[in-house]
């Protein structure tokens, strides 16, 4: 597996921040009025035209600019009749477009994706929203109830949405971070299947490396669908299939689960440094 080791970015201390600024705040409340998922018919107008250009446009435009492969669309064809009653995806977070990547594997099917409350709020907030972003609220139980409900309708409908279960997004980073517990947790409420994926990396041609600067070029691998242990008490089953979609994630991305530099479940762990000696807590404005 190529590692592309990179110190450019400024990797937090804890596995699940987030360090890209978001320079705007639209001023958006999340609370349980709040359309998580907007079925009005001018959000759904502007909906067909962002579908138009992903297909035209965003998704030729992913192939290269992540030098994309994708591997194991079998595996979406061999389960797409369990897929189709709805499904949640965990994948590693490790680019800005690894989303659309996602999407790019997955096409014709639409999806949603949960993301952090402030990226919604920020400058970019109405486009992420069209490609299906969900926001998760830090308003209080009302707000939470009405977003776990329409999760919930989502899945029943047969929709598909993904998690990134490390939290946040690193750039370039190989090493699985661990998983928070989210994923499972809805999984478990809903009786639904979880399909890991991952994202490794390759060494990039010499133009890709010396022209365009690009650290690596992208594989995604697609697994097969887990379910949660229903002989097991309801934190110990949601545990157990976290444990699970981390292993199968380490796996897909080529690295074997027990080398693995984390612990599967997430619980305040700090990082790890291993690419070089002065990648430590203060670096490049780190908390």
């Amino acid at each position: 597996m190529f590692d592309p080791k990179t110190n450019k970015y400024p990797y937090p201390l804890e596995t699940d921040r987030h360090y890209l600024p978001v320079r705007k705040d639209r001023g958006i409340v999340f609370d349980e009025n709040y359309p998580y998922i907007d079925t009005s018919l001018g959000f759904r107008f502007v909906d067909l035209w962002v579908r138009f250009l992903l297909y035209t446009v965003v998704f030729p435009a992913t192939y290269i600019r992540l030098g994309l492969k994708i591997e194991g669309r079998e595996n979406l064809k061999k389960h797409r009749e369990t897929l189709d009653r709805g499904v949640i995806s965990v994948s590693n977070h490790v680019h800005l477009w690894d989303y659309l990547a996602i999407r790019c594997a997955i096409k014709p099917k639409n999806s949603h994706v949960l993301v952090w409350q402030p990226n919604i709020n920020g400058e970019n907030g109405p486009l992420i929203r069209h490609v299906g972003g969900i926001p998760i609220p830090e308003t209080g139980r009302r707000a939470t109830e009405a977003y776990i409900g329409t999760i919930h309708q989502l899945l029943d409908d047969g929709g598909w949405l993904q998690v990134y279960a490390e939290g946040s997004m690193w750039e370039y980073y190989a090493p699985i971070r661990p998983f928070k517990r989210g994923a499972a947790f809805i999984a478990c409420d809903t009786g639904k299947p979880v399909l890991p994926m991952a994202f490794s990396y390759r060494e990039p041609s010499w133009i890709r490396r010396n022209i365009f600067r690009q650290l690596a070029c992208f594989t995604l691998r697609i697994g097969e669908p887990l379910y949660a242990d229903e002989t097991l008490a309801k934190r110990a089953r949601q545990i157990d299939l976290t444990k699970r979609c981390h292993a199968a994630v380490c796996d897909l991305a080529g690295i074997k689960p027990e080398e693995n530099l984390y612990e599967p479940v997430f619980c305040d762990f700090a990082r790890i440094d291993y690419y070089t000696t002065e990648y430590g807590a203060g670096y490049k404005g780190s908390h």
